[in-house]
């Protein structure tokens, strides 16, 4: 276990095994600890590396609006690389963790030696479809700041995790789960490093954007994970851990 300080927040990172680095983002309301079984299947042959986003987990729960962003969030992912020693690494997250992964490669590609990208989406090309979600996204962090961790219900990757506040949780959805613009999507093109693209067979919100990022990123391997929903790693960790093999060691 590491702590870094940005500015003042505290950011909770891990480092397990060693070897070419993954860096592993969580989606929105979960922890690193929904990575515990790709630790424990890949650290004998590579340095994972997790970590808890701003007003998640073991990370700082800063009260400013302001200390929530986009542009935070892919700053804190390239501090812990450079804290690791890491000029680059495979660079992979989940649901937000791999739209974070996106927004990350749009502003360093040259520290991504590939990506991972796990039951999430681009973004919106349409300002109107970005908008919905957007105020889906403030409405969850109206939710959690009048009715408290009790809001976040029982999916299985906020099973796996424990948080200290919803007001941390409050200020990611407002300021890190909702999008500013449509340059994750407009990006897909440019990609040049190998890509993986996977979802759960049952996650049916995703499963569109799954094959539009498939067909847009060049060279793109795609998977889908039978009988597993949102959180694929943990319904099916077995295949989606055979999955993630056969992409890195490819």
């Amino acid at each position: 276990m590491a702590r870094l300080d940005r500015n003042g927040v505290g950011i909770h990172y891990e480092v397990h095994g060693s070897g070419p680095a993954i860096l592993l983002s969580h989606g929105y309301s979960a922890t690193c600890r929904m990575w515990d079984g790709q630790i424990a299947a890949f650290k004998d042959r590579f340095k994972i590396i997790v970590w808890d986003m701003r007003g998640h987990g073991e990370s700082d729960y800063p009260t400013d609006p302001a200390a929530y962003s986009e542009a935070l969030t892919v700053g804190d992912m390239a501090a812990i690389l450079d804290a690791c020693g890491e000029t680059d690494a495979v660079i992979g997250g989940l649901s937000l963790g791999g739209y974070m992964t996106l927004a990350f490669h749009l502003r360093h590609p040259e520290r991504c030696r590939a990506l991972m990208l796990f039951d999430t989406g681009p973004g919106f090309k349409k300002n109107e479809a970005r908008e919905a979600w957007n105020q889906r996204a403030r409405s969850r962090g109206d939710e959690l700041e009048s009715r408290g961790l009790a809001a976040l219900g029982t999916s299985d990757e906020v099973r796996t995790s424990r948080h200290r506040s919803a007001l941390g949780l409050a200020g990611a959805a407002r300021g890190m789960l909702t999008q500013e613009n449509d340059g994750a999507i407009r990006s897909l093109e440019t990609i040049g490093v190998p890509t993986l693209v996977l979802v759960g067979a049952n996650d049916t919100n995703f499963l569109a954007a799954t094959d539009y990022m498939a067909a847009k990123i060049p060279g793109a391997s795609k998977a889908v994970i039978p009988d597993a929903g949102h959180a694929a790693n943990l319904h099916q960790p077995a295949l989606f851990n055979a999955a993630m093999d056969r992409f890195l060691t490819g």
